[in-house]
């Protein structure tokens, strides 16, 4: 396997040669071995462990097997403790997932502070079928089925073309010693279940199974290659306007395409969507109806759908109070400032002058609401805002973040674009004030 490893290496990942690179040790015998590969393929490497103290005396006893490793490697370690329980409780996920947080982050940190090149962590594959049947049994698209890449980011698994028999046959064969993790051999979590119960049923039908699978998974992501330059095609037509708060795409572009479902699920499946009937569904829905996840909102707007994050579809609603004595005041949509001026100016967009002496204070600032009306200054009558806007034909984002200035329920200034007739300045007005968006 020492051969099969070095040969791999400098054919695929030869890059790593010449790397400084943490190698996640557990004391598994997959880790282990592969610290024992590369400290023999002279890699310059420093081995990492995470003590997520989940299993008493046991979790020490590794911790002090890894440190006694790195001891006759002669290379550097690095141990950190974690109470898993503790951040599994506070962010409500489960111990796997926590774990696996922690020790990615840690991971992530070791190697930016120290100047590490890369992570080595040692799955196989075994451990990509496995991930493999967990996906497809919850549910996926074709990335949950590509398997676990080999390169992602700076960390590098390349023990996934090896199989857990022929790592564990390797340590036997050269006396390497390792760790039982005693939680592996419990069915109470879905990964060990599929491991000891389903996986040897399909050995058993197919003893060339991971080579099969290996074959599958190249199968896979070559078809995943083909549906990212198709999906890029579409997004480069579709996506009109892109800045830091909304993307904003053409809806004729999804109904040009034999599946629009299937694009809508691949373009917008990392925004936390899931209901992707009620998506495809705005394509053909009235302007102003969305679909929202925990982190975006998709919203119809006229021949577009706009993808913006939750924070901005949702604007702070907090009342914000102005005293006469006040001079500015910083918004959500910037610093307004508040000046006793001794003429009449003329109003722009950002300016509006006004009769001081129609207003109580304090002003109010607050988004605009469902049911306001105000009197657009040179218009006849009263609007409603929601009217005003639509006619204006504002996006949805730019509705969501409307903010009006209010006088004793009375709107005086829509920020920004109009002010209200009702505060104008006219042949007897004497007290002038002037409100300007900065």
């Amino acid at each position: 396997m020492q051969l099969a490893f070095n040969e791999y290496t400098k054919k695929h990942l030869d890059f790593l040669l010449k790397s400084r690179v943490i190698v996640a040790v557990s004391g598994g015998v997959d880790s282990v071995v592969l610290a024992h590969l590369c400290h023999q393929l002279n890699i310059d490497i420093a081995l990492a462990h995470c003590n997520f103290n989940l299993r008493g005396k046991e979790s020490d006893a590794d911790e002090d097997f890894v440190i006694e490793l790195a001891d006759q490697l002669n290379v550097e370690v690095f141990v950190q403790n974690f109470d898993t329980n503790a951040y599994a409780e506070k962010n409500k996920t489960s111990i796997q997932m926590a774990a696996r947080e922690l020790r990615y982050d840690w991971f992530y940190d070791l190697a930016e502070q120290l100047k590490f090149d890369y992570i080595f962590t040692a799955h196989h594959a075994d451990d990509n079928l496995e991930t493999f049947l967990i996906n497809f049994t919850r549910g996926t698209g074709l990335k949950g089925l590509k398997g676990i890449p080999v390169v992602n980011g700076n960390v590098v698994r390349p023990f996934l073309s090896f199989s857990r028999d022929s790592i564990e046959a390797f340590a036997r064969e050269n006396k390497i010693k390792w760790r039982e993790d005693s939680s592996n051999s419990s069915r109470k979590y879905l990964r060990n279940k599929l491991r000891h119960e389903v996986v040897p049923v399909l050995k058993e039908i197919n003893p060339q199974l991971l080579e099969s699978f290996q074959v599958t998974l190249e199968n896979l992501n070559d078809t995943a290659d083909i549906v990212e330059e198709s999906l890029n095609a579409v997004a480069k037509r579709a996506i009109v306007d892109i800045n830091e708060d909304y993307i904003a795409y053409k809806i004729s572009e999804f109904k040009k395409v034999n599946n629009s479902k299937a694009y809508l699920f691949e373009m917008f499946k990392d925004y936390g969507f899931t209901e992707w009937n009620d998506v495809v569904g705005l394509l053909d829905a009235e302007t102003g109806k969305y679909v929202s996840s925990n982190t975006h909102r998709l919203t119809k707007h006229r021949e577009f759908l706009i993808l913006t994050g939750a924070d901005q579809a949702n604007n702070d609603t907090k009342l914000l109070n102005v005293s006469e004595v006040d001079t500015s005041r910083e918004t959500p949509i910037g610093l307004l400032s508040f000046e006793d001026i001794q003429s009449s100016q003329d109003n722009t967009q950002s300016i509006i002058c006004i009769d001081k002496s129609k207003l109580s204070f304090p002003l109010i600032i607050r988004p605009w609401r469902k049911g306001d009306v105000f009197y657009p200054l040179g218009m006849k009558g009263k609007k409603k805002v929601s009217k005003y806007l639509k006619d204006e034909k504002l996006t949805p984002l730019q509705k969501q973040n409307t903010w009006v200035i209010e006088t004793e329920d009375k709107i005086v200034w829509l920020i920004g674009m109009r002010a209200d007739d009702r505060f104008k300045i006219t042949d007897t007005s004497s007290d002038f004030f002037k409100i300007e968006l900065h």
